[in-house]
């Protein structure tokens, strides 16, 4: 059986993109060929890698890389994950499609002292995985 090959994109690829690679493949590995980049390189965000580790997912292995930089260039699907990535995003063959998540970073950078800047980075974990979980039949 073929996997469905995804490339999740992000303006950085440095934190949700990376989250959903991870978690496709952890939770989709037989069904999902996953890739992510981004339209910017921004390097691999420590505190997502936190927050996947704690949910039993290592992400420590992946790279931040640019659209240019990925083995494939040819996907199924080009999931979106931000509003920047979705209206800048290049035309690829196959469909694409917009499944907006918070930013992390820039949540955790607006609480003031005191805060757990954890918290939004788990938030947003769990609602990507529950994302992943769903496909690739909610693509469909």
């Amino acid at each position: 059986m073929r996997k469905t090959t995804v490339l999740f994109l992000c303006t950085g690829n440095s934190c949700r993109s990376q989250m959903a690679e991870g978690w496709a493949k952890h939770l989709k590995d037989k069904e999902i060929e996953a890739y992510s980049a981004g339209i910017e390189k921004h390097g691999l965000n420590p505190l997502a890698v936190e927050v996947m580790a704690e949910a039993g997912v290592d992400i420590s292995g992946q790279e931040s890389k640019t659209i240019d930089e990925l083995p494939v260039k040819t996907f199924d699907w080009v999931v979106t994950l931000c509003g920047h990535a979705h209206e800048t995003c290049p035309y690829f063959p196959g469909k694409t499609v917009h499944r907006g998540f918070d930013d992390p970073p820039k949540l955790a950078g607006s609480m003031g002292p005191g805060g757990n800047r954890l918290s939004p980075y788990r938030r947003v974990c769990e609602e990507i995985r529950q994302f992943v979980e769903s496909l690739p039949q909610s693509l469909q």
